[in-house]
């Protein structure tokens, strides 16, 4: 009997392939199912991402409930379908947090608030609240103090109700009517219905606005950071005190912030 040793070359370069496929070691499919379920616009299940994968179920479920363990996913409230993290959205964070990055998000930054002359902020959606990422202090002894690391709620500010509004309206309305309206301020809106109305307005307008609604007497305009998915990343906001800058005056500086958050865009895209 003959052996065809040509194809049997050509079966052994195929199976070196496969093993060679970066889907078929641990690492490859730790970082595609990441990829995956970084780029969704919404919860994923493991069984939709094993089609999508090409990866086997059991495979793809131990992979899954060690990246839940460790913190990189983590399921949606309802239990359907598995989100990023608190430990992939800080690898996300790193990347403007980087070192050829930085001095150029501090810049943008720091021009912005020197054009406006108030204190500039960047902050990342965490649920019900925003983390406020990086900001560019106003050189006025009268601010108002949100450091970085502060967390405000999403439902009473300009940065919150700005990502809440880039979400579809089913989420929306989940959050809204699944979180305390707590009245911050007298210009606080706790009535679910005129909040989710005032979130259309904005998904419409493509900025938001805080009057007094956090604080008293801080008025505030924020606008989306996109990634290369034209995706909220993060969001840009100015607050300012009332006796500086009054609320029928705060967008005059909506161009300045919006060209800074294009910039910043930018540095995600590159």
């Amino acid at each position: 009997m003959s052996v065809d040793k040509e194809a049997i070359e050509v079966s052994t370069a195929s199976a070196v392939d496969r093993a060679d496929s970066p889907k078929s070691s641990t690492v490859g499919r730790v970082l595609a199912i990441l990829d995956l379920v970084a780029s969704s616009d919404r919860a994923l299940s493991p069984t939709e991402m094993a089609a999508e994968l090409d990866i086997p179920k059991a495979s793809l479920h131990r992979l899954c409930a060690s990246l839940e363990e460790e913190g990189y996913l983590q399921p949606r409230l309802n239990q359907r379908g598995l989100q990023p993290g608190y430990r992939l959205h800080n690898m996300a964070l790193g990347v403007l947090a980087s070192g050829p990055l930085q001095a150029q998000r501090r810049a943008i930054l720091s021009s912005l608030s020197a054009e406006i002359g108030e204190t500039c902020n960047i902050a990342v959606p965490d649920g019900a609240e925003m983390i406020y990422f990086d900001r560019a202090e106003t050189h006025w002894p009268v601010r108002v103090q949100l450091q970085i690391g502060s967390r405000v709620p999403v439902c009473a500010t300009a940065g919150g109700k700005m990502y809440l509004s880039t979400l579809t309206k089913t989420k929306r309305d989940r959050i809204v009517r699944n979180s305390p309206l707590i009245g911050y301020t007298r210009n606080t809106i706790v009535n679910p219905d005129t909040l989710l109305n005032e979130l259309d307005e904005i998904a419409l307008r493509g900025y938001a606005l805080d009057n007094e609604e956090y604080i008293d007497g801080m008025v505030a305009l924020a606008v989306p950071i996109k990634d290369e998915k034209n995706r909220l990343y993060a969001t840009l906001s100015f607050h300012a005190p009332c006796m500086r800058i009054s609320f029928s005056n705060v967008t005059q500086f909506l161009p300045a912030v919006r060209k800074a958050s294009e910039q910043l865009s930018t540095l995600l895209k590159d």
